[in-house]
């Protein structure tokens, strides 16, 4: 009897061990799919709000204060700064853009400076120091696509369009 009882305590460890690993993961496809249509009727709907420095609700936003609130509204959640949130998702060629990724330019000289979220046809949905939250073309030459710096996509997040 007391062989067995040796035997089981480590079985029971390593069966509990496996179990901790794998219960958080389970159900985690349907829960963390977001569509991507979600995120731009979202980012779209906040047309209008203004500018504020630091501003992260619809009181007024910045650029990533922006990002971060339409991506919180579906359950993700993203690094306050643009350069936080270029630091998160997977690099995308602007070849392969698709609804919901972010899209980040450099607007001072120093690096990522701004962020938006790509909405199709060519254009993106952000917060505009000038304009509050407003819709641009990605590939504007006067102001945009001089200053673009590339996109990332962010885990979770479904372009259900292309399937």
């Amino acid at each position: 009897m007391r062989i067995l009882t040796r035997m089981q305590k480590p079985c029971a460890i390593f069966a509990l061990s496996l179990l901790l690993l794998v219960a958080p993961l389970n159900g985690q496809a349907e829960a963390s799919s977001i569509d991507s249509a979600a995120i731009t009727s979202t980012a779209t709907s906040l047309k209008g709000i203004k500018y504020v420095y630091g501003g992260t609700s619809k009181a007024g936003f910045d650029c990533s204060g922006y990002v971060q609130y339409v991506f919180k509204q579906h359950g993700v959640n993203l690094s306050r700064s643009s350069s936080g949130q270029y630091a998160t998702g997977t690099k995308v060629a602007n070849s392969d853009l698709v609804v919901g990724d972010l899209v980040f330019f450099n607007t001072t000289g120093k690096g990522v400076s701004h962020v938006g979220i790509y909405i199709g046809d060519g254009k993106f949905a952000h917060a505009s120091t000038s304009r509050g939250v407003r819709v641009d073309k990605l590939n504007d030459p006067a102001y945009w696509g001089k200053r673009y710096v590339g996109a990332k996509r962010i885990t979770g997040v479904v372009d259900v369009a292309s399937k």
